[in-house]
């Protein structure tokens, strides 16, 4: 444990005693009353707006001026969520989405299907060696596995292994609309083009590949082939999930069926996590700077580095001010993603208002040093048991085979394939 700088005390511990109750456990607490029944979901009704909003059992919702009403159906709920196999995630895919991911699995009612993929034919709009795809793919699943999710709870799987993905794609870009692609912003901004371009646009002509303009039709492949009530993702995939529920209006209509029903979206409500050496700009691989980010495998060694030279700004007292001071609030955001008390960056900052940014950091580095320890020890054990992780593989495909068998039958039933 790193010794805090105030009067010999350790910092973190100070902060520990200190703020409100976890807004995570005050979710979890209502969720656990969710028992008896197959499928149950909760929807809030936010106060003074006339928005509702469902979640399935487990989901975090940390709207605070709500009402609850749950409501049942038949089916249990079926969650899907997917990420690219990009090797080890950083802090950012873990605060973002994978904590979440373990949230829902710990949580979830025992009837709540659960399947998690490594979406690898997605990565393929990013030519990657054949021996840089195998390692990247076995260290996502290994980074999956010693986060804490549990193979016999959750289906976790590889997309390429499951061939029906790509064959929903092809059935679901028959009734898809080009206009509603051209429009999305992914494929431009990963051109690096500006929103308002269109495919015609001279730098999209040339260098727009068909994989990165209809990814959003595979993705929604993915999420309809199971069945799926409920999607958990970022704010940037939004877009997304309102493409997919386009594809099953445009299918339904088509073939005169109501076979799907539009997914509802769970957003983490964890502030984005930025670049380290560039607080304004999103934690990203893509990144050239090596020092903007973090691993959630990292060693203390890597961590202390990364911390103590992160960009802040002139300022040496903590206030949190995400707008003017953005490095600070990425360190608080940092903060709050492992409070075990749930508090808030605004709560945090508050808290810690007067610190020193070198006592910021520091305790940053405590609690990332102490909190990554267990994920750490646990991948490096995963990681160098790859008949272990095959096997784990193969039961992951093995159960998403099957629920996306019985769901690619009836499509092909009401398309008129076969009989």
């Amino acid at each position: 444990m790193y010794r805090g700088l105030r009067a010999g005390n350790n910092v973190w511990q100070q902060l520990r005693a200190s703020g409100p109750s976890c807004s995570l456990q005050r979710a979890a607490a209502s969720i656990a009353t969710t028992t008896g029944k197959p499928r149950t979901t909760i929807t809030k009704t936010i106060t003074g707006t006339g928005q509702t909003r469902t979640f399935a059992s487990g989901a975090r919702d940390d709207t605070t001026s709500a009402t609850e009403a749950k409501t049942e159906a038949e089916e249990p709920p079926i969650i899907f969520s997917g990420i690219q196999p990009t090797g080890r995630p950083h802090l950012g895919n873990y605060l973002g989405a994978l904590k979440q991911w373990k949230h829902l699995q710990d949580t979830a009612h025992p009837d709540t299907k659960l399947f998690f993929c490594i979406v690898d034919l997605h990565a393929m709009t990013t030519p990657h060696a054949r021996g840089e795809m195998q390692e990247l793919k076995w260290d996502m699943m290994a980074s999956l596995l010693a986060l804490g999710l549990d193979p016999d709870r959750c289906t976790i799987f590889f997309q390429s292994t499951v061939p029906q993905h790509a064959e929903l794609q092809w059935i679901l870009s028959c009734t898809a609309s080009t206009g509603y692609l051209s429009r999305m912003t992914q494929w431009k901004s990963k051109l690096k083009l500006d929103d308002n371009a269109t495919i015609e646009t001279t730098k999209g002509k040339k260098t727009l590949k068909h994989g990165l303009f209809s990814y959003p039709i595979l993705q929604a492949a993915d999420i309809l082939l199971y069945g799926t009530t409920h999607v958990p993702v970022g704010e940037d995939q939004r877009q997304h999930l309102e493409f997919t529920r386009e594809c099953v209006s445009n299918f339904n209509y088509a073939y005169k069926t109501d076979l799907f029903a539009a997914p509802e979206t769970l957003i983490s409500p964890f502030p984005r996590i930025m670049s380290l050496t560039t607080p304004r700009q999103k934690m990203s691989k893509s990144d050239s700077a090596t020092k903007s980010l973090l691993h959630v495998t990292s060693s203390p060694k890597k961590i202390i580095q990364r911390i103590s030279q992160a960009v802040t700004d002139g300022r040496n007292e903590v206030t949190y001010d995400p707008e003017n001071r953005a490095g600070v609030a990425n360190l608080i955001h940092l903060l709050a993603g492992f409070d075990p008390k749930g508090r808030t960056p605004e709560e945090l900052g508050e808290t810690m208002k007067g610190y020193k940014i070198s006592e910021l950091k520091q305790v940053v580095i405590e609690v990332l040093t102490d909190e990554l320890a267990e994920t750490r020890e646990n991948f490096v054990r995963l990681s160098s048991n790859k008949d272990k992780l095959r096997e784990i593989s193969a039961q992951g495909t093995q159960k998403a085979r099957l629920q996306a068998e019985k769901i690619m039958a009836k499509v092909k039933d009401v398309t008129g394939i076969f009989e």
